[in-house]
């Protein structure tokens, strides 16, 4: 009885190991720019480079200028004193404009458009730009708050995906005023 018990747990196992083993799972491919919108999202890329509008609701995302940066037409005042906090929120009302000890930044237009956003751009130069925190990837630095250090631990795969998903949507004409670095500060007794 003890030898029939053993033969069939012997072809039993003999059976599973040539046919009942788990086959390998195939990681489903996922569309590229439906991956990069997905980060776009999660990265917060609209809180900056979308303009807000004022809602019924208070301010909500402006949909039809989706990441397009700062409003060109919108005209800062010089920005107030950031006194003892370290940076402040300037341009309440569009989110896209920030002052502190850096100088002044705007969130730049991140659509394809060619002159006015990343239509001339690479993917290389974002990769670097990403990795770097340097506009252009070589270009003058990127200011806060952009969490670029963020950006850099982004895989590869990742930010190539979330340039094809910039690619992707409309081109917005939008030039964003040039970021202003803030002055060096003057030697002593100067």
């Amino acid at each position: 009885m003890l030898n029939r018990l053993l033969s069939l747990v012997v072809v039993a196992g003999f059976i599973c190991a040539s046919g009942c083993a788990p086959k390998a799972v195939e990681t489903p491919t996922v569309d590229p720019v439906a991956r990069g919108a997905y980060l776009s999202i999660a990265g917060g890329c609209g809180d900056c480079h979308t303009p807000l509008k004022m809602s019924p609701q208070g301010p909500a995302p402006d949909a039809s200028m989706l990441l397009s940066g700062h409003p060109a037409s919108l005209v800062m005042p010089t920005p107030p004193p950031t006194g003892d906090s370290p940076w402040a929120w300037y341009g309440a009302i569009t989110s896209t404009a920030f002052a502190g000890p850096w100088g002044i930044s705007y969130a730049i237009n991140l659509t394809p458009d060619l002159e006015t956003g990343l239509g001339k751009w690479s993917e290389t130069q974002f990769v670097q730009a990403m990795r770097t925190g340097r506009h252009l990837g070589n270009g003058r630095p990127i200011l806060p708050p952009m969490p670029w250090p963020n950006f850099a631990r982004m895989t590869d795969a990742d930010l190539s995906a979330l340039f094809m998903y910039l690619r992707s949507i409309a081109p917005i004409v939008n030039k964003v005023p040039e970021a202003v670095p803030a002055l060096p500060p003057a030697p002593p007794g100067a």
